[in-house]
């Protein structure tokens, strides 16, 4: 009788070889806590390590083969063309192995469509190539994803999460002095549940709403690569209902955190943005009030990646890298759990002028992690008329009523992203004087600091800028500037930053004066 350990290391040994798949050539591996992968020619087969953890049970090949099998049906959902299906390891007649061969099951595997590495997304960060249009992708193919998922109402809520950091805290006490000084553990405990309880009642309002759903649960860049130009998770949470049942903001909040790590803090705040401005105008509405637990759901996964990589330090050769990883993930966690206070902002001007790519420029400096919420007029209007970002609309879409609707979306979601503790840079024409104080006013009425810009071209300059514009949200034309040059703007009482030079130069001018200026709004 086989010990279940040697079979399973068996089994390994097998896969290993390149002829448990007719092939020539050598068979790469990859190894994690709890699988093994074997890279062959065109496919990759995955097998779960014979183990048991707090978190899961694979210790039986029936175990082992009811996750295979439920890895395939999750991670179809954003993947589906690189889950194949589920592979049985066999024990021929002659006791040899076989990979689907006609013998008796004795290991199952997960077969996968191969890909290259060099298209995870991780890597594209270290490699410089993760881009703009890339991440904007990657925040509506999860915002699809959390569209499409069904609400689970016995999951989540604010019981759930105090476990989640009782288990945090308990880990982190694993390494305490080593790792960790325990002074800073209690601190980071204490800050965590005070947040929890500020937020209890939102968080389990959220719940009831339907925002707890099952969720990818591991929504790093290392578990999403570049499928034809489209960025794709995969490599889901499978072994744990309460690790991938949780609120859709603390799914994205992950990745918001894994790339705010890695000092790409301005993909952070456009990822964000663009999660948002692909929602539907309700759910839209939901995230911008639900923008008050982001510190914590922001300090609490960079706090499990300063415990994991504790963890790994144990067993691993460059354990003093992985060690210094570790402090550097729970002084995010800190800081995350200490927001800059809230403030509006208001980017105005004609068409051409510069303020979207203005307020991008600001946005990820203002406020708390990962930076302020851009609430584009261009962006709103196709939100609410249902449409995808970049279609045209017709021009029956631009009548003053619904400008007005637009106008009121802005003030509703920046009255409700302020209030969540959120900075808002709100990105709108603003021509009348009206709506000019109607968002000065809101800043006023929360107490909250108020700064407006309005940014001056010359009327060559914005003709020009947007007759070049492509991949964009805006369907104003040369014939639109013109028509906005005719407005009575009246007095309009903001900054004036002149626009007219480079986008750097803008910025420069824009972040000079508010860096002068603190005052409440008046």
């Amino acid at each position: 009788m086989i010990d279940a350990a040697d079979a399973w290391q068996e089994v390994a040994a097998f896969l290993a070889t390149p002829k448990a798949y007719d092939l020539p050539g050598p068979v790469q591996m990859i190894d994690t806590s709890i699988s093994r992968v074997f890279l062959a020619d065109a496919y990759a087969y995955k097998i779960k390590k014979p183990v048991k953890l707090g978190f899961l049970d694979f210790s039986t090949p029936a175990l082992r083969q009811a996750d295979c099998e439920r890895e395939i049906i999750l991670n179809r959902r954003t993947a589906p063309t690189v889950y194949l299906d589920v592979c049985a390891v066999t024990r021929e007649a002659d006791a040899s192995l076989a990979l689907a061969g006609k013998g008796e099951a004795v290991e199952w595997a997960v077969r996968m469509r191969r890909f290259d590495s060099a298209m995870l997304l991780d890597q594209m960060a270290v490699d410089g190539t993760l881009t703009d249009r890339l991440v904007a992708r990657l925040a509506r193919n999860i915002a699809a994803f959390h569209a499409a998922i069904a609400p689970e109402p016995d999951a989540g809520g604010a019981q759930a999460f105090h476990r989640n950091l009782l288990s945090n805290d308990s880990e982190y006490r694993n390494f305490s002095g080593n790792v960790f000084l325990p002074g800073a553990i209690d601190g980071l405990r204490d800050a965590s549940f005070a947040a929890l309880a500020m937020h209890a009642a939102l968080m389990d309002s959220r719940k009831a709403a339907g925002w707890v759903r099952h969720c990818h649960g591991d929504l790093h860049l290392g578990n999403i690569f570049c499928m034809d130009g489209e960025p794709t998770p995969f490599d889901c949470i499978t072994f744990s209902d309460t690790i991938a049942k949780i609120d859709i903001l603390y799914d994205l909040a992950f990745l918001l955190m894994d790339l705010s790590r890695r000092g790409l803090g301005a993909l952070a705040n456009h990822c964000l943005n663009q999660y948002l401005a692909h929602l539907s105008p309700d759910s839209a509405d939901a995230c911008a009030g639900g923008l008050a637990l982001l510190p914590l759901f922001l300090s609490c996964r960079a706090g499990i990646r300063a415990f994991v990589m504790a963890r790994t330090s144990l067993s691993h050769s460059d354990n003093a890298r992985l060690i210094s990883q570790a402090h550097d993930y729970f002084s995010l966690a800190q800081t995350f759990l200490r927001p800059a206070p809230p403030q509006l902002i208001a980017v105005g001007g004609f068409s051409g002028s510069g303020k979207s790519v203005l307020a991008r420029a600001l946005a990820p400096d203002i406020g708390a992690a990962p930076g302020a919420l851009i609430l584009r007029s261009d962006e709103i209007r196709k939100q609410l008329a249902g449409a995808p970002l970049l279609q045209p609309l017709p021009q029956s879409a631009y009548t003053q009523q619904n400008s007005e609707k637009v106008y009121d979306c802005i003030l509703r979601r920046a009255r409700t992203g302020l209030q969540a503790g959120h900075s808002v840079i709100a990105d709108a024409v603003y021509a009348r004087e009206g709506e000019r104080a109607a968002i000065a006013a809101l800043a006023q009425s929360l107490g909250v600091p108020f700064h407006g810009l309005w940014l001056d071209a010359p009327p060559e300059v914005l003709a020009s800028r947007v007759a070049a514009r492509k991949d964009d949200a805006s369907d104003a034309s040369a014939a639109i500037v013109r028509q906005q040059l005719e407005y009575d703007t009246g007095r309009i009482g903001w900054a004036c930053i002149g626009a007219g030079g480079t986008p750097q130069e803008t910025c420069a001018n824009a972040k000079s004066f508010l860096a002068g200026r603190s005052e409440p709004a008046t």
